[in-house]
């Protein structure tokens, strides 16, 4: 399949196909896969466990590279490491797994690395890193140990370093996972008034119809551009108990 330009999108995936090799063995988990993002687009990415959603990001990123298909950034075609580099400086990645994404030993540190990479000076970068702390809550984090913070703190920390990085676009797998209501809820508050472009892989289908404007679900190595529906009941209580009420 040719790959087309189209430049007005960030990113574009054509006919991705990938899979994954054991013991001779050959498990495909993405079969001629379509995507892209455009600006301003909230994209909610649902699939069962297993079904790729991660490796998808991976090839965004390319973290890992498809048997087949290409990844287009700004229209121009990723090849090399390199070429990548330049789409990671403005996509970024948060990963289901904070712990995994916070390695240095205060919060200021951490935020701080993103923005000294792409060039800011010592001092530009603490300034960054201090107003995004600030416009997530997190003011006065700076000098918190990050082993020490919760789950929830880890999660906001780890969405910090990469907004330090003003990226065009976010990409953010399971943001909810493990987290109690309120860290959640502190979650969907952010993201609901973040315009960056996104797209947010959740288990979670009430967070992700929060913060989501389309939906794509990933089955069977192909993505069908809907949202998935589910069985479910709904259950109430009236403070009346059986007593006759009006609705």
């Amino acid at each position: 399949m040719a790959c087309s330009m189209e430049p007005k999108h960030i990113f574009r995936l054509e006919n991705i196909h990938f899979h994954y090799e054991r013991d001779g063995n050959i498990r495909p988990v993405l079969q001629g896969v379509d995507l892209s993002l455009m600006p301003g687009q909230h994209i909610g990415f649902y699939g069962p466990n297993g079904s790729g959603k991660t490796t998808l990001f991976r090839c965004i990123t390319g973290l890992i590279k498809p048997q087949q298909g290409c990844v287009r950034f700004h229209g121009q075609k990723m090849y090399t490491d390199k070429d990548f580099h330049s789409l990671r400086c403005a996509v970024g990645f948060v990963l289901q797994h904070a712990g995994d994404q916070l390695f240095f030993p205060s919060v200021l540190e951490d935020v701080a690395f993103g923005p000294l990479n792409l060039g800011l000076s010592p001092e530009e970068a603490r300034q960054r890193a201090l107003e995004t702390l600030q416009e997530l809550g997190l003011d006065g984090f700076e000098n918190r140990l990050t082993h020490r913070l919760s789950g929830g703190e880890k999660k906001l920390v780890s969405l910090a370093a990469v907004l330090a990085m003003r990226p065009e676009a976010l990409l953010l797998d399971e943001p909810t996972n493990g987290l109690d209501n309120e860290a959640r809820q502190r979650i969907i508050d952010i993201l609901q008034k973040l315009p960056t472009a996104r797209i947010t892989i959740s288990h979670d289908w009430d967070f992700l119809a929060q913060v989501s404007s389309t939906y794509l679900t990933l089955s069977q190595g192909r993505l069908d551009g809907c949202a998935p529906s589910f069985n479910h009941v709904h259950a109430h209580a009236h403070p009346l108990g059986d007593e006759p009420h009006a609705h």
